[in-house]
C-alpha cells in the first residue's frame, strides 16, 4: 500500500526515494519531421454549457428551469477572448445529435426513452444521428445544422481551428439516421439478426432474446413520463457499448449504448485484412493506398463516411472516444482517408493502455493520445501528497520517442475538476501542475472551459454529481458564468483572485505558443539537485528546455506549505550544450517578468540562488 507523503520541508521527514535516472532526455534532431514548430493549445468546451447564463442549478432541472447554451453564444467576441487566452483549437464537445429527454417531434425527431438515457440532457457519447447536430444547441432546432455551419465559419474567422467528437465504439440504443446522405444505409439496417456476429453486421446480437432495462435509480428522478413503463423495445437484444453480452445490462454498464462491430469476432479474432510488417513506418498516403482495393467491414465504411462528411463541412479534426476499443487497423483505414483529404487534420484519441500507445500512433495514424495514465496521474498523485514529483523525469524517459504525441491536460469532461477538493483543492495549488503539464514536453496542451477561472464543480446537477461538471444535465458553470458576464466575456463578475488566475493561464499559454525551447530539448535537474542541494525540498521539481534560440530553466514548488530556498545546480552537461563560458548571466521569469535571477557559471558548472513560495513556479529565460 502506498503511504501518503505530505510535501513539506521538515528535517523529520524520511524520504524513501530512488535515484533519478541521469540519462539525457534531449530530443533528437532526426525527430523534427513530425514535430511542428510551435505548441498547440486545445480549449475544450462543453458546448451545451458554455453560453448558459442561468444560475438556478436545480438538480434534474429542465431547460426552462436551468437554461442551456447555444451555438450562437460563441460570438465573435467570445471567440476572440478564447483565442487571446492562448488557444489554437476549440474542441466543441457534444455536437453530434445524441439521445436526450425533450420533445422535438414537431421537427421529425422521435422521443427517447428515459430508461435508456443517462440524465435529462443525455450523454454526448450516445449519438443518435451522426449526420446532424444536437437540437438543444440551436436557437431554431429545425435549422440546427446551418447554425453549426455558421459557428464553423465564425471559428475560422477568429483565427481558430475546431474539432468535434466521433464515438466509433458505440452509438445510442435508439439510433435513427434521419439525415443520412443519399445512398447511406442506417446502422443495422442490413444486419442478419439471427446470429451473434457476422463481419458486415454493424452490431452484435443476443439472438431470440428481448432486451431488458437495467436495475437503476428511477429515470428522471421519478418524474412522470409516458415512455417510462419498465421496458424498451429491442429484439433481439444487442451487446452493450462497453462490451457486456447480457440482455439485461448492469447499472454500471454503458446501457444507453450498443457496441459497434468492426469485424472482431466474439472470440477476439479478426475478420479483416491486417497491415503488413513495417507499416508503422509508412505515411498516411501509403496506408490509404493499401486499403483502396481491400474489402473491409461495413462499419468501417460508415464511420469513414461520417468523418469525411464533417471534414467537408470544415471541421479541422476529431477527438475519438474510447479509441482503444476499436482495432487500430480501422484507424489506419479511416485516419488515412482523412489525412489524404486534409493533411493538417488534428486527430486526438482517448487511449489508456500504455502498451498500445505506439500501435495507435504509428499503425493507427493518430496524431495525439491522452497522456492520462502517465503524466496526468503522476501530477494528481503529487498534489494529493501520494508521490514525489521526481518520477516525472522517468515518464519523459519512457516516452521520449512518442512524447510529442501525448496530449497533456489536467481537466476535461471525464475527470474531477483541477480546483475541486477531490483533486488539487484550490486553483492556486493547481498552478504548478499547469506549468509542468504545459512546459515539460513538446506535446499539445489542453484546458477545459472554466479551468482558467478556478471552476470546482461543486454542484449536484442530478444524474451528475459534484467534482465533475455534469455532462448529463442542464446546469450552469458558476465560475465560467462570472467570466462570461451575461455575454460580455470580460470577466466582469470574477473575484480578484479569479481574474489573477485567468491572467496566469493567459501568460502561460501564450508564452508556450511562442517558445521555441518548448519544442526543443529536455533535461531534468532532479538527479543533480535532490540529494546535494540543501533546501531543495520534496515538493520541488526543476528541468531545462532549450532550442538554438532560447534557453529555459523551469522551477516549480508543489508544496502548499513551504517556501524553499536553495542553490539550484545546473550541471556541466547543460552548460556545455548551451555553450556558456564562466561568468554571470541574467535570467528573467517569463510568467511574471519582474522576477530576475543570476546564473553564475564557475569551472563549467552553474548555480542559481532560488527562493520559491508555496505553489509558485518560474520559467527563467537566459
Amino acid at each position: 500500500m502506498m503511504k501518503k507523503i505530505t510535501i513539506v520541508a521538515s528535517m523529520s521527514i524520511v524520504l524513501l526515494t530512488t535515484a533519478c535516472k541521469t540519462k539525457d532526455l534531449k530530443m533528437k534532431e532526426d525527430r523534427k519531421e513530425f514535430i511542428s514548430n510551435k505548441k498547440e493549445v486545445v480549449y475544450q468546451v462543453f458546448t451545451r454549457l458554455f453560453g448558459n447564463t442561468n444560475t438556478t442549478n436545480k438538480p434534474w432541472g429542465t431547460i426552462e428551469e436551468n437554461g442551456v447554451g447555444k451555438f450562437n453564444d460563441f460570438t465573435d467576441l467570445a471567440l476572440k477572448e478564447i483565442k487571446d487566452l492562448g488557444v489554437t483549437y476549440i474542441w466543441y464537445t457534444g455536437v453530434p445529435h445524441h439521445a436526450l429527454i425533450r420533445d422535438y417531434s414537431a421537427i421529425g425527431i422521435s422521443n427517447d426513452d428515459p430508461e435508456v438515457v443517462k440524465g435529462r440532457a443525455g450523454s454526448p457519447y450516445a449519438v443518435k444521428d451522426y449526420y446532424n447536430v444536437n437540437p438543444d444547441l440551436a436557437v431554431d432546432p429545425a435549422n440546427r445544422l446551418a447554425e453549426f455551419e455558421a459557428l464553423i465559419a465564425r471559428t475560422h474567422q477568429a483565427g481558430l481551428k475546431l474539432i468535434i467528437d466521433i464515438v466509433p465504439n458505440h452509438i445510442a440504443r435508439k439510433y435513427e439516421g434521419m439525415n443520412n446522405p443519399n445512398g447511406v444505409r442506417d446502422f443495422g439496417a442490413d444486419d442478419d439478426v439471427t446470429v451473434e456476429s457476422k463481419r458486415d453486421n454493424n452490431f452484435y446480437y443476443i439472438p431470440n432474446t428481448q432486451f431488458e432495462i437495467p436495475d437503476t435509480d428511477a429515470p428522471l428522478n421519478g418524474e412522470k413520463n409516458p415512455l417510462v413503463d419498465g421496458s424498451f423495445k429491442e429484439f433481439p437484444a444487442k451487446w452493450t457499448g462497453n462490451g457486456s453480452r447480457r440482455a439485461k445490462p448492469d447499472r454500471n454498464d454503458w446501457y444507453e449504448t450498443v457496441k459497434v462491430n468492426y469485424g472482431i469476432r466474439p472470440d477476439g479474432s479478426k475478420d479483416f485484412p491486417e497491415l503488413p510488417a513495417h507499416f508503422d513506418k509508412k505515411s498516411a498516403q501509403e496506408h490509404f493506398d493499401f486499403w483502396k482495393d481491400k474489402d473491409v467491414p461495413d462499419s468501417w465504411k460508415k464511420f469513414r463516411d461520417i468523418a469525411l462528411y464533417w471534414t467537408d463541412k470544415g471541421v479541422d479534426g476529431f477527438r475519438y472516444d474510447m479509441a482503444e476499443m476499436v482495432p487500430y487497423e480501422f484507424w489506419s483505414y479511416m485516419n488515412a482517408a482523412i489525412k489524404v483529404k486534409n493533411p493538417s487534420a488534428f486527430l486526438l484519441a482517448e487511449v489508456y493502455n500504455p502498451d498500445e500507445y505506439r500501435n495507435y500512433i504509428r499503425l493507427g495514424k493518430m496524431d495525439y493520445l491522452y497522456d492520462k495514465v502517465e503524466t496526468y496521474d503522476k501530477l494528481k498523485d503529487v498534489i494529493r501528497g501520494h508521490s514525489l514529483p521526481d518520477g516525472l523525469s522517468d515518464i519523459q524517459h519512457r516516452m521520449v520517442d512518442i512524447e510529442h504525441h501525448m496530449l497533456h491536460f489536467l481537466d476535461n469532461h471525464d475527470e474531477q475538476r483541477l480546483a475541486s477538493p477531490e483533486f488539487a483543492g484550490t486553483p492556486e495549488k493547481g498552478k504548478p501542475l499547469m506549468v509542468v503539464s504545459t512546459t515539460i514536453s513538446t506535446s499539445p496542451t489542453m484546458i477545459y472551459f472554466g479551468q482558467e477561472v478556478g471552476e470546482s464543480a461543486a454542484e449536484n446537477a442530478g444524474f451528475g454529481t459534484h467534482s465533475r461538471t455534469s455532462i448529463f444535465d442542464y446546469v450552469g458553470v458558476p465560475a465560467h458564468q462570472r467570466w462570461m458576464n451575461n455575454g460580455k466575456f470580460d470577466g466582469g463578475q470574477l473575484s480578484e483572485s479569479e481574474k489573477s488566475l485567468r491572467e496566469f493561464y493567459k501568460r502561460l499559454l501564450n508564452f508556450s505558443l511562442n517558445s521555441t525551447a518548448l519544442m526543443g530539448a529536455f533535461q531534468e535537474l532532479q538527479s543533480v539537485n535532490r540529494d546535494s542541494s540543501w533546501g531543495y525540498d520534496p515538493g520541488i521539481y526543476a528541468f531545462c528546455r532549450w532550442s538554438t534560440t532560447e534557453k529555459l530553466i523551469v522551477v516549480t514548488n508543489f508544496s502548499w506549505l513551504t517556501t524553499s530556498t536553495f542553490e539550484l545546480k545546473i550541471p556541466s552537461s547543460i552548460i556545455r550544450k548551451w555553450n556558456l563560458v564562466d561568468g554571470t548571466y541574467e535570467l528573467t521569469d517569463q510568467l511574471y517578468q519582474e522576477s530576475k535571477l543570476t546564473l553564475n557559471v564557475t569551472h563549467g558548472e552553474g548555480r542559481i540562488h532560488v527562493v520559491i513560495a508555496p505553489s509558485e513556479s518560474f520559467i527563467y529565460k537566459l
